[in-house]
């Protein structure tokens, strides 16, 4: 019996007794995406399957499904690619594409099924896979979003941001809108966009979005930042708080939570009230 000699830079195992030294990821300086592939991964809040997000041409997020899928399965209006990050809604002529989850998931209505027997298939398995997430206590769906009342006067929860004159729905309130930059420990900055330029609420017309017809002449409360500089501007659209505002070689964990606002998809964010300002601490003097 021939004796077995360890190495001796290995375990019993054969594992490697010293790792090698971590690589950090860095963005090229042409490049349109600032995020890393590390943030782009995610979860449907519906069905709790993996997502991948991509920023599209008009700076919307989208979700498409994580792996390949032939082109041939695909009809035509479904087939999407990525070039240098972001996501364009046709096909580069190979034989392969990105679908958008939507399309399969399996939580979505029934008009929206795919006609082809793979797709159905690939349906199917996330189909499989969701109900075994949440029978685990893995996966708990997201429940139905119901709209706050009219009469509450608070600060919204997705407010509209007037941003280089154009307006955005955020996804959390002015004061918690956090960076979206990498540290130096590889984590998401802690520190908050809202510095000490702030905006103010106006009372804004409802602007129609593109290829709207006009809608009626009324006002919404905006957050409105036009009278800060081009540069703070541009860093409240990044979603960068001061110290990362001109760190170019620090790179999203995050896509930025802003959404071109659109009146008709967004309607229950409308608000026709100003939000009441946070009552001011009194100064107490000190008793001795």
């Amino acid at each position: 019996m021939r004796h077995h000699v360890p190495h001796p830079d290995r375990h019993w195992d054969g594992s490697p007794r010293r790792l090698p030294a971590r690589r950090t990821l860095q963005i090229a300086a042409n490049s349109p995406s600032r995020l890393l592939r590390a943030g782009q991964t995610g979860r449907c809040r519906h069905c709790g399957n993996r997502i991948d997000w991509y920023p599209r041409c008009d700076d919307r997020p989208i979700a498409l499904h994580p792996a390949e899928v032939a082109t041939i399965d695909v009809s035509p209006s479904c087939r999407w690619h990525l070039s240098g990050g972001i996501a364009h809604p046709h096909d580069d002529g190979s034989g392969w594409c990105r679908i958008p989850h939507a399309v399969l998931c399996p939580q979505q209505p029934s008009r929206s099924r795919p006609g082809s027997p793979r797709l159905a298939s690939l349906r199917r398995e996330l189909g499989l896979r969701s109900r075994r997430l949440i029978d685990t206590g893995a996966f708990t769906p997201h429940p139905p979003v119901i709209p706050a009342p009219g009469g509450d006067a608070g600060q919204p929860a997705h407010p509209v941001v007037r941003i280089l004159l154009v307006n955005y729905l955020g996804e959390r309130p002015v004061e918690n809108i956090r960076c979206v930059a990498q540290t130096r420990q590889r984590s998401r900055c802690a520190r908050p966009v809202l510095a000490a330029v702030r905006g103010r609420w106006v009372l804004l017309p409802i602007q129609p979005h593109r290829g709207q017809l006009a809608l009626p002449d009324t006002c919404m409360a905006v957050y409105d930042l036009s009278h800060a500089s081009y540069a703070e501007q541009l860093r409240w659209r990044s979603q960068r708080c001061t110290t990362h505002a001109t760190a170019t070689a620090a790179a999203d964990l995050t896509l930025a939570g802003w959404q071109p606002f659109d009146p008709l998809l967004h309607a229950e964010h409308i608000r026709a009230e100003l939000p009441t300002p946070e009552p001011a601490q009194q100064y107490q003097p000190h008793r001795r």
